[in-house]
């Protein structure tokens, strides 16, 4: 089962989506509960909710095609966003490979959800969206070592980040400018638990991330072509500070695409989920 949030009547619900079944809110699951989909990051809240899900009567379940998805939550403590972490974008960009990660953070001013929209500001001429493979951790996290640091990963999500990368050409110290825009982050529509998704060999590396651009896949690149598997990163940022339940660590994507007002862009992850937002032009200021 996996873990969302939709829109009722403009309130945010999390919800739990069932394979089979559809999505039911979890206060109707558990009643009592009140909270974001954040606060089900504790296994044994969620494992409440999912016991719940399967012994629900039908009429508590929605079809998904008849629910509006949002973003899962809008509150994480922290994102952190990893730079030129595929090989080949770095050869895209003319960047040599990092040595280290190249880490930014974004504030939570920038989240959207599923269909949200992707808002250019004027004081950009040249925005790119980049599809990528988020990590959302579910525990205290501190200085854990990579051989461990997947027991502290919840699941994860397709994630849409955007730069104005104009900006950035600028002037590399004008990353933080560049990547925090408001609706410069998107992710859902789902969190899909980590053991869904992880390989025989207990890794994501066979994960497939694609950057599609009105229904046209700009680039496409499996995880296993990451220099920092996804493992190391969260041990590395571990040792840097502590990562809490719902932390995100966006680490890198195949492939960033030019977008436009009129656009639609998609982070397309099999056996993730496939996040979609439209593009528009910031107004004019009156």
């Amino acid at each position: 089962m996996h873990l969302a949030t939709i829109m009722q009547k403009d309130d945010a619900k999390a919800v739990i989506v069932h394979p089979g079944r559809g999505v039911a809110t979890v206060e109707d699951l558990l009643p009592g509960f009140s909270g974001d989909a954040m606060m089900l990051l504790e296994d044994e809240r969620f494992a409440a909710a999912c016991a719940a899900a399967e012994a629900a009567p039908d009429e508590v379940f929605s079809a998904r095609e008849n629910v509006v998805f949002t973003a899962p939550y809008r509150s994480p403590r922290k994102i952190w966003g990893i730079g030129l972490n595929y090989r080949a974008h770095a050869g895209d960009l003319s960047e040599n490979v990092p040595t280290e990660p190249a880490s930014f953070m974004k504030g939570d001013h920038t989240i959207i959800g599923q269909d949200g929209q992707i808002v250019l500001p004027e004081q950009s001429e040249r925005v790119t969206a980049e599809a990528e493979l988020g990590i959302v951790i579910g525990r205290y996290c501190r200085d854990v070592s990579e051989e461990d640091a997947l027991d502290y990963v919840w699941g994860v999500v397709p994630i849409l980040d955007q730069t104005a990368e104009d900006i950035l050409q600028r002037n590399p110290r004008f990353l933080t400018r560049s990547k925090n825009f408001p609706s410069f982050f998107s992710f859902g529509p789902e969190i899909v638990p980590l053991d869904e998704v992880l390989g025989d060999d207990g890794s994501l590396e066979d994960v497939v991330v694609k950057t599609v651009r009105n229904g046209e896949v700009w680039r496409e690149n499996t995880v296993s072509q990451m220099t920092f598997s996804p493992a190391f990163l969260v041990s590395f940022h571990s040792k840097v500070m502590p990562l809490y339940p719902g932390d995100i660590i966006s680490p890198g994507t195949p492939g960033a695409v030019v977008i436009r007002a009129g656009d639609v862009v998609e982070s397309s992850i099999p056996g993730v989920g496939t996040l979609r937002n439209t593009v528009i032009a910031q107004n004019p200021v009156a």
